[in-house]
């Protein structure tokens, strides 16, 4: 959920242009690698999360235990790595946000909020997948 309100705001709100020029830029810092960098590990955390619910609930029927261990190996190391990338996201954001200037930004300004604060959210919530998955 954290992924996807994170991937929403971005893309919703997350560029804007000035009444002078109508090219759209990021909010954040006019650095359209900081918006990318959200929406894409936004989008690829959603799309891991509804895979890795899949494996949860196929997980019961599948009897190679092989299988079964390769299964929630890939889940830790994913979720390992997806909490370090949700931790690199928020700083990054919060970075770019901190030199941002007000004036430039009319209307995302509280969406842009919101993906900071749900990164910083699901650097917990990627962090107790990962201890779930241990």
């Amino acid at each position: 959920v954290f992924a996807l309100i994170v991937f929403a705001c971005l893309v919703g709100d997350g560029y804007t242009s000035v009444p002078d020029d109508p090219k759209l830029f990021c909010i954040f810092n006019h650095n359209e690698d900081a918006c990318r960098y959200g929406i894409g590990i936004g989008v690829l955390a959603f799309l891991a999360c509804i895979f890795f619910f899949m494996v949860d609930v196929y997980f019961p029927q599948i009897s190679n235990t092989t299988d079964r261990k390769y299964l929630v190996l890939a889940d830790l190391g994913f979720s390992g790595l997806w909490t370090f990338l949700w931790f690199i996201g928020f700083c990054f954001l919060t970075n770019q946000w901190s030199w941002t200037r007000s004036e430039e930004v009319y209307i995302g300004a509280d969406s842009a909020r919101a993906a900071i604060t749900f990164s910083f959210f699901s650097i917990f919530s990627w962090g107790l997948l990962l201890t779930f998955a241990y």
